[in-house]
């Protein structure tokens, strides 16, 4: 029986955003010297999922739309028929850079942690995070990261500009992750899992605290993976680094080195802005094969480019990168950001998929939302990625075969010309164009 491929593409200058453009037939006997062969007995990594952020800012931008605005936003995301069917998505412990302000969960000095209290999250980010589950057909797991632990169990004494957490406070900072969890349960919200700082080598004006790899290595051997356990929450999945691709193999070497801490570690979570990096990716792969890789974090930085195509390749190209060098899990930044890129409490403003206008309650849909599509509603949690050769220079793919058999090839094209292409899997091959500044997903049935 011949098998079908069912062509979806965005481009730029046009008006296909996720189009669907037919189907094509496989033909058998067609003999190409030159084509994108997928060879679907290889596999690699098997996909956790994608999806973005609730972060404070993002909730409260929610919030401020109408209704139909806010019904149409979830569907967009979360939807599994008719959106991009996100079910790994992030939120955050005490307060980020996009929060209202700086706040925490606990009173000053209170290291009984009796006055534990998750009230600001039950204004925006819980609701916005309930109203996702409630629309979407499948398990939306959801990992949370701090920035900052409260001021006063630091060195610097703020929840801002870095500094470091005292050694005293380290049972109770570890204690502190596993209230939040059971306090999000409380609320109806499973986590899924936690990592242990948000970027531990930077020292930023907004929320922020450093910790070395041998630090952070010591603290979840010492404190956070023995507190998880004794607090009945082994099955939270750990995850270290949460930072940039530079430094990812010699921060996972410390740590997972280290046998008593590496049992408690799921994996390894990174950012992009450091540069692509890929090789760090695959070498933390080859040398620790057990632990997965998840992306944690990325956004176009300086505020918002609306209209911008370039965005939406750079999600492209990180995508296809970082899924090529075994990565389990994609999953960017602020779900949804104002016109200047918000609110964010210290300014340090970024671009993000969905745009809104909220003195109008209007909606834009930057490129960045229609490529993170093209892998998000084709590629399933559980699909594994499947062997494949490229011989065109100009184009970017990756292949996965799902669970239920299909096959998704998405091939990208950041270049100013138009590329025709063949696509070679077991005995069927097929030929396609690839429009410049364009990505196709190609579902072979």
């Amino acid at each position: 029986m011949k098998r079908n491929i069912k062509v979806y593409m965005t481009a730029k200058d046009t008006k296909d955003r996720l189009a669907y453009k037919g189907n094509i037939s496989l033909n058998e006997n067609a003999v190409f010297d030159k084509t994108v062969e997928v060879i679907e007995n290889q596999t690699f990594q098997t996909i956790e999922g994608f999806g973005g952020a609730f972060t404070e800012s993002a909730s409260y931008n929610f919030y401020k739309l109408g209704e139909e605005n806010r019904k149409n936003i979830l569907k967009a995301y979360f939807d599994t028929k008719e959106g991009h069917g996100y079910n790994l998505c992030r939120t955050h412990i005490n307060s980020c850079d996009f929060s209202l302000g700086n706040y925490d969960y606990v009173k000053e000095n209170d290291i009984s942690l009796e006055s534990f209290d998750i009230a600001r999250e039950r204004k925006y980010v819980i609701p916005f995070i309930k109203e996702a589950k409630s629309i979407s057909d499948q398990e939306i797991r959801l990992f949370s990261s701090p920035w900052s632990p409260p001021a006063w169990m630091k060195t610097n004494g703020e929840m801002n500009n870095g500094g470091r957490l005292k050694d005293e406070y380290k049972d109770v900072w570890a204690l502190y992750y596993a209230k939040y969890i059971k306090a999000m349960k409380k609320e109806g919200i499973d986590i899924w899992g936690i990592t242990v700082q948000n970027e531990p080598e930077a020292t930023q004006v907004w929320d922020s605290c450093r910790y070395t790899a041998e630090e952070e290595r010591d603290f979840v051997k010492n404190h956070l993976g023995p507190t998880l356990y004794k607090e009945g929450l082994k099955d939270i999945n750990i995850i270290v680094w949460d930072h940039n691709r530079d430094l990812l193999y010699d921060r996972a070497k410390v740590i997972l080195s280290d046998e008593e801490a590496a049992k408690y570690v799921w994996g390894v979570g990174f950012h992009w802005y450091s540069g692509d990096q890929f090789e760090n990716l695959e070498k933390t792969h080859k040398e620790f094969p057990d632990k997965k890789l998840l992306f944690t974090e990325g956004c176009q930085e300086g505020g918002v480019k609306l209209g911008d195509w370039n965005v939406g390749e750079r999600y492209g190209h990180n995508i296809i990168g970082d899924l090529n060098n075994h990565t389990v899990g994609w999953v960017d930044w602020n779900l949804i950001l104002d016109t200047q890129g918000g609110p964010n409490h210290v300014g340090n403003y970024c671009d993000a998929p969905i745009i809104v206008d909220t003195e109008n309650d209007k909606v834009y849909y930057q490129s960045s939302y229609y490529y993170i599509g093209h892998f998000s509603r084709f590629i399933k949690r559980g699909a594994k990625r499947i062997g494949f050769v490229n011989p065109y220079e100009n184009l970017e793919v990756t292949a996965f075969k799902n669970l239920d058999g299909s096959v998704a090839v998405v091939v990208m094209n950041r270049s100013d010309e138009n590329i025709d292409f063949r696509l070679k899997i077991n005995e069927g091959t097929a030929e396609f164009k690839s429009v410049r500044h364009s990505i196709v997903t190609l579902v072979i049935e």
